[in-house]
C-alpha cells in the first residue's frame, strides 16, 4: 500500500478519460458552430429577394420600369433598351429580363437549323405578346437574378403567364432547372 499517492494506472486512465471528454466537448462545439454557419447560409439563400407581389409595368417598386404607357418592343439590334433578344429574354427600359418559367431555343448559338428556326419563331411571337398590351413582372422563388445578371421574372397579363402561352404554342418548354437539347 502506498501513502495516498494512488495507483499509477488509475491516474493514467483518469487522464485519458479527461482528454476524451475534452476532445468530445471540442468536437461538439465545432459541430455546433458549423451548424450555425450552415443554418445562417441557408437562411440567407432562402431569404426573399424582394417584394413578391406583382408589379405592373409603370408601377414597379423602387422605380424599376417606370413607364407612362406600354412600351413597344422589336427584335434587338445594336441599341438594347427596350427590345426582345430571343424567345425568353428581353430588355425593358435598359434592364435585361429572363423569363423565368420557360426555356426557348437558342438563336445566338443554335446547334441545328431546327433550333434556329424555332427560336426565331419564339422571338417574333414574344415581340407580339409583349406588344399586345400592359403586362406584369412577377418575382418567383428566392433568386432575383441569374448568373448572367438578368432579372428573373414571370411575365403575366390578366393573371396568365405569357411563357405558358409560348409553351402551349410549341415555341417553348417549361423551365425545369436545366437546358434540354432542341436538336
Amino acid at each position: 500500500m502506498r501513502d495516498g499517492a494512488g495507483d499509477p494506472l488509475d491516474f493514467h486512465k483518469a487522464l485519458k478519460a479527461k482528454k476524451r471528454r475534452k476532445l468530445g466537448k471540442e468536437i461538439m462545439l465545432g459541430l455546433g458552430g458549423f451548424s450555425i454557419v450552415v443554418a445562417a447560409g441557408m437562411l440567407a439563400l432562402n431569404w426573399p429577394a424582394g417584394d413578391a407581389r406583382p408589379a405592373s409595368v409603370g408601377q414597379q417598386p423602387q422605380g424599376l420600369f417606370q413607364q407612362a404607357s406600354s412600351p413597344q418592343f422589336a427584335i434587338c439590334g445594336r441599341v438594347r433598351r427596350t427590345c426582345v433578344v430571343d424567345g425568353d429574354t428581353f430588355w425593358l427600359d435598359g434592364t435585361k429580363i429572363r423569363i423565368a418559367d420557360i426555356d426557348t431555343p437558342e438563336i445566338g448559338q443554335p446547334r441545328c437549323d431546327y433550333e434556329y428556326e424555332l427560336g426565331m419563331r419564339a422571338t417574333r411571337r414574344l415581340v407580339d405578346l409583349l406588344n399586345a398590351g400592359p403586362f406584369e413582372l412577377l418575382t418567383i422563388g428566392n433568386r432575383d437574378e441569374d448568373q448572367y445578371g438578368r432579372k428573373l421574372r414571370v411575365v403575366t397579363r390578366n393573371g396568365r403567364s405569357l411563357g405558358d402561352q409560348l409553351v402551349r404554342e410549341g415555341l417553348a418548354r417549361t423551365w425545369t432547372g436545366r437546358r434540354e437539347p432542341w436538336c
